[in-house]
């Protein structure tokens, strides 16, 4: 196969054009893989997105994926094409640690469902990434390995739980990776690290394979650089399966269908209150979403405010129903090995064994009303834009500001209603770090989101710009 050009830099190559020149053989699947190789080892270490690379696997696989092309072997766009685990997600004969004590022996036996898709569409295995302890307790340094930090300024706080997979993605290590959300865990570190994250519709993506952390709000998710991107991997990973209790039976695919579309005539709906009101979001945050609002009805769609239930509303009942699961996950470690639990997990999950029978069945019934009147706005609008963060990220070592802003966010709202939620930067802050705000819309309506994403990125120049690593 022949090289790229010196000129070319395969750190910022997207899923969509690297497919397109590992098909037409002008590009080596493992000249590519040794190239982001070389560039995490060079920076991870100033930044831990990887708690396990595995370099001899991503060289297996992209031997193996280059052979299968030189034979006519396409097995499609994500055909020699990296990827990482944020690490609750199995990969067979590999540790899934959860970043903690308690699981760092815990060899996985089988891949789990989305790790199975992936392989088999060809992808390249870079490693496991970092996560906040069991996607709850973080960033923490008292646990067997350091947390992953922002790409964008390393001093500062890179979103969790999904962390690794955050920093991993806009640090130019791979081109994707899967993370999970159960209160905004993709769309938290995408917004800090200003990449795409996107929460699909609940069920949408099978979690068979994955540590549980609430089985009522978890789900599996994509982070990359690009819409199109996103909308690429998201039709490798959804599908029903029958082994997840809770996959939804739906059809899936075409994500990338409206990509290219314009969006004149569609409805845009702001949920001002929830940054405005309910909480008071920086005001760089604020005044991003309303450039954002502004751009897109400078592209055709029709943008007006509309109200739902105050976000605290939300949060409480997210709060109230996550802990109580999460205990009932943990409880069992929590009485025998309290003492392998990093200091933030454990005061996190201890809470969860307050919460009263009466308040987790009065949470469940709240959130069904929560979700009928919020899907209800739907009648009047086609998506919802809203804030992801309260905050620009903060210092890593401050822990009372990420305790503080950690809790200052708009996306557990839209996993109590199970809503498909895109995380899309909106620019940076006078200090240079992303904003971003998210998209929502009805379930299994992410490729109309995508679409919506994917104008408005082109109308922008974020997705272009790419921090400078030490």
């Amino acid at each position: 196969m022949s090289a790229l050009t010196a000129a070319t830099d395969l750190a910022w190559l997207t899923v969509a054009y690297a497919a397109e020149l590992l098909r037409t053989k002008k590009l080596s699947p493992v000249e590519y893989a040794k190239a982001l190789i070389a560039r995490s080892e060079r920076h991870d270490p100033h930044y831990n997105a990887y708690l396990r690379a595995t370099p001899e696997l991503a060289l297996a696989d992209a031997q193996r994926a280059e052979a299968e092309i030189m034979r006519g072997e396409w097995r499609g766009p994500f055909h020699g094409v990296p990827y990482g685990l944020k690490d609750i997600v199995d990969y067979a004969g590999l540790p899934t640690t959860a970043h903690s004590k308690i699981l760092q022996d815990n060899v996985a036996q089988t891949d789990a469902a989305v790790t199975q898709k992936l392989r088999t569409a060809g992808g390249v295995f870079m490693g496991k990434l970092s996560t906040h302890e069991f996607a709850i307790g973080g960033p923490s340094f008292d646990l067997p390995w350091p947390p992953a930090r922002n790409p964008w300024n390393r001093d500062h706080f890179c979103g969790g739980s999904s962390s690794g997979s955050g920093t991993a993605t806009a640090a130019g290590f791979l081109p994707a990776a899967i993370g999970t959300d159960t209160g905004g865990s993709v769309r938290n570190p995408a917004s800090m690290c200003g990449v795409i994250g996107m929460k699909p519709t609940y069920g949408l993506v099978s979690r068979r394979g994955v540590v549980p952390l609430a089985f009522s709000l978890d789900h599996v998710g994509t982070l990359t650089r690009t819409v199109r991107d996103n909308a690429l991997m998201l039709d490798l990973i959804a599908g029903y399966d029958a082994q997840d209790p809770g996959s939804a039976n739906h059809s899936t695919g075409g994500y990338t269908a409206q990509l290219g579309r314009d969006i004149k005539g569609l409805r845009v709906g702001v949920l001002r209150h929830f940054y405005m009101r309910d909480m008071q979001a920086d005001p760089e945050i604020a005044n991003g979403i309303a450039a954002a609002a502004t751009r897109l009805a400078e592209l055709g769609a029709t943008v007006r405010e509309i109200a739902t239930a105050p976000l605290g509303e939300f949060a409480a009942c997210n709060r109230t129903i996550l802990t109580s699961e999460a205990f009932a996950v943990h409880e069992k470690w929590m009485r025998e090995r309290p003492q392998d639990y990093g200091a933030l997990a454990r005061e996190r999950l201890t809470s969860g064994a307050f919460v009263r029978a009466a308040d987790y069945v009065n949470a469940t019934r709240l959130r069904r009303k929560l979700t009928d009147a919020f899907h209800a706005l739907f009648a009047g609008v086609d998506v919802i834009i809203t804030s992801s963060s309260m905050d620009p990220a903060c210092r890593i070592d401050d822990p009372k500001a990420v305790e503080y802003t950690y809790a200052r966010q708009s996306r557990a709202p839209f996993n109590i209603t199970g809503s498909p939620a895109l995380s899309v930067p909106t620019g940076f802050s006078k200090d240079g770090l992303p904003l971003a705000m998210q998209i929502i819309g009805k379930p299994f309506s992410e490729a109309l989101i995508y679409r919506v994403a994917h104008a408005y990125e082109r109308a922008t120049d974020w997705v272009n710009r790419h921090p400078v690593l030490v």
